[in-house]
């Protein structure tokens, strides 16, 4: 009796069950239709916002930050509205409670990911370089290739490949050579002590100015200044402003310009630029040393 009793009560329920799944067969398959061209205008949309934003910044972090948002955003409201219209909103609210929960869980679980993301949304909004700018990052020399939300690329200029994270961008001093197209440069050049410095300073300065490529403003201004007292020379410190995005090419190619012009002057104005003096000492019993000179 009590067995016939159990029967019944299941084979009712699945009934039930089945005559509700069958009322919202309609719904889910709406809701499948709904979910399936929400996701495909989240992409098109998502594709006209980045296309529309490119053409006003040339910041791609920027750019996919934004509209990867709002594909996000519009994917999610999208299945929100598909559960609620296949009768599932009560689903559709636990599965916002258990992404919160998760995401706390996930966040302990994979702190670095999510240092680094967040990291990247920061520098997204304010960060020390662009794209082909000349950085230094820590240790790392290179030109700015990448932009993600997790890491940063950098090329070195022997040619690697960096990957750095983003929270180290963050964390670390960033020192940037192009940001605002401006390097400065110098070298040590020396002349005799019987030179006179401030005709060495005049012919120098003006062998800089005149070459191709130095800039020389109120704010970038280039000077010649003595630097220290050598054995056999005074050495002049030069220093010089170039304009240049490609800093390592560039401003080589201009130094070795300039310090060629500045070696040319040097010679061509009767200035000299002696050896270094060595001096030669006698130890123990030895009183003199053979020197044969050739010309």
């Amino acid at each position: 009796m009590n067995f016939n009793n159990t029967i019944n009560k299941i084979k009712t329920a699945t009934e039930a069950y089945w005559n509700e799944f069958v009322a919202q067969i309609p719904g889910i398959i709406i809701a499948i239709i709904i979910i399936a061209l929400g996701i495909l205008l989240a992409n098109f949309i998502s594709s006209l916002f980045k296309k529309a934003i490119s053409k006003k910044t040339h910041d791609p972090l920027m750019t996919n930050f934004l509209s990867k948002t709002i594909k996000i955003g519009l994917i999610t409201l999208v299945l929100m509205l598909g559960l609620k219209v296949a009768g599932l909103g009560g689903v559709a609210a636990g599965l916002l409670t258990a992404a919160g929960a998760s995401a706390v869980i996930l966040g302990f679980a994979f702190k670095d990911v999510g240092e680094n993301f967040i990291s990247g949304v920061i520098l997204s909004f304010n960060r020390p370089f662009n794209v082909n700018d000349t950085v230094k990052i820590g240790d790392i020399f290179g030109k700015v290739k990448m932009m993600e939300f997790r890491f940063s690329k950098l090329k070195t200029f022997d040619g690697r490949d960096v990957y750095i994270p983003n929270s180290d961008i963050v964390k670390k001093p960033v020192y940037n050579y192009t940001e605002d197209g401006f390097y400065r440069s110098d070298f040590i050049v020396g002349i005799d002590y019987d030179d006179d410095i401030d005709t060495a300073k005049k012919v120098i300065i003006d062998a800089v100015i005149s070459t191709n490529g130095v800039v020389d403003t109120d704010e970038h201004e280039c000077f010649v200044t003595v630097d220290s007292l050598g054995v056999s020379t005074v050495n002049l410190k030069v220093i010089f402003w170039t304009k240049t995005k490609e800093y390592k090419r560039g401003t080589l190619e201009i130094k070795s310009d300039v310090i060629k012009n500045v070696k040319n002057v040097i010679i061509k104005n009767g200035l000299n630029m002696p050896a270094d003096i060595t001096e030669i000492k006698l130890y123990g019993s030895q009183d003199s040393i053979p020197i044969t000179v050739t010309k």
